[in-house]
């Protein structure tokens, strides 16, 4: 069994809206090795969902209430599968960008 080695950083997200790569293009089939989140003053949320504003809930990010207190998340083994897209809505967060494979 061999490691996925080519990890891509998404543009940071800055409201709602799907993950986009560099170039930047909506982001297909991926798996998410890390989140690295930037809050606002007020406690927020990045929820992660799979095809779409209208898919499926993969995973919900709460954040601290500290503007200078970013989070970042190594998520283990492979990683979080999205099999379709990755979309974010994002509640009191000033940016969020995934690493991905």
């Amino acid at each position: 069994m061999s490691m996925q080695t080519d990890v891509q950083a998404s543009v940071p997200l800055t409201s709602t809206g799907q993950f986009t790569n560099q170039a930047p293009t909506a982001l297909t089939r991926a798996r998410v090795k890390a989140v690295y989140m930037v809050p606002s003053a007020t406690a927020g949320s990045v929820i992660f969902k799979d095809g779409g504003s209208g898919g499926t809930t993969v995973m919900t990010l709460n954040t601290v209430a500290s503007a200078t207190q970013p989070t970042y998340l190594i998520f283990p083994g492979e990683g979080v599968l999205f099999s379709t897209n990755i979309h974010g809505t994002v509640a009191n967060v000033t940016s969020v960008t995934i690493f991905y494979g």
